[in-house]
């Protein structure tokens, strides 16, 4: 579907361009560009993710390529190395024979003909000998010091190309840490979206708690109303009758304190208070 979208916006845009000419380009290339955004915005996270580690699946048949070719290369600088190593010793070997030969005329000034292995040679044909050994040798020379430049820039593009694939080879294995980390991240921030959206219901918990705490003040109340109807229960006397005070003096005492206590009539007062306490 956003494929779809995507080709309809843009084959819109551009009939768009054509009917209003080059001045409506601008106008394609920004809701082109504005198309893809949202595109890319809507494409899942995890998905990029999987896209991202095929893309490094893919680097592999490249990487094989690559060490394909630097094999091949490696076997060709060493079959180069033999030849340049065979045509110096080549070079050497006509050094020295030149040289032999040079050195030999030079000893012999008069003599017409000397001996090489046992042959006999004249001295025009051994100086014929010796300029054609010493054109080859400079031929032999040059080439000998071309295939030596040659090995050389073979060999340093040998070791870039290396240099180059070990490169590739960090680069895929840093490339595959890195998305494993991406993802490893990406499930850590999926937890916790998962565990920030979910809604404890603790209605019932509360009201668990609140029955709870009204039967243990309930019970604290019937254990404090008890306490309260003990303290009133008649006490036990700890004294002796003897040692108790005597009901009428306190009475007196108590009115004489007072000053009540006139006459007849405090006596009276007291004798009736004392007959009542008697009779109850």
């Amino acid at each position: 579907m956003l494929k779809k979208g995507l080709f309809l916006a843009t084959a819109g845009t551009l009939l768009l361009g054509l009917c209003f000419g080059r001045n409506a380009m601008s106008y394609v290339k920004t809701t082109v560009n504005k198309v893809s955004e949202t595109v890319k915005n809507n494409v899942s996270i995890g998905y990029e993710i999987d896209r991202a580690r095929q893309m490094i699946k893919d680097l592999t048949p490249e990487i094989r390529h690559n060490m394909q070719l630097i094999a091949k290369e490696e076997i060709q600088v060493q079959q180069f190395e033999k030849r340049v190593d065979q045509a110096a010793k080549t070079l050497s070997r006509d050094r020295e024979e030149i040289l032999r030969m040079k050195e030999a005329l030079g000893h012999n000034p008069g003599v017409k003909a000397l001996a090489f292995g046992n042959i006999t040679y004249s001295r025009d044909r051994i100086n014929k000998d010796l300029a054609n050994r010493f054109k080859h040798y400079k031929t032999a020379d040059e080439t000998s010091f071309n295939l030596s430049k040659v090995l050389d820039a073979r060999q340093r593009t040998l070791a870039a190309a290396r240099q180059k694939l070990n490169g590739m080879l960090a680069a895929k294995q840093q490339l595959e840490v890195d998305v494993e980390n991406l993802e490893a991240r990406l499930k850590m921030v999926e937890v916790a979206q998962t565990t920030s959206e979910f809604d404890f219901d603790d209605s019932h918990l509360a009201r668990t708690k609140e029955l709870i705490s009204d039967i243990h003040t309930r019970i604290e109340v019937s254990a404090r109303l008890l306490d309260v109807q003990t303290d009133f229960h008649a006490r036990i006397p700890l004294e002796s009758p003897e040692e108790m005070e005597d009901i009428s003096d306190q009475i007196t005492e108590y009115f004489t304190t007072d000053g009540m206590e006139k006459g007849g009539d405090a006596s009276l007062a007291t004798e009736a208070l004392v007959s009542q306490l008697s009779f109850r």
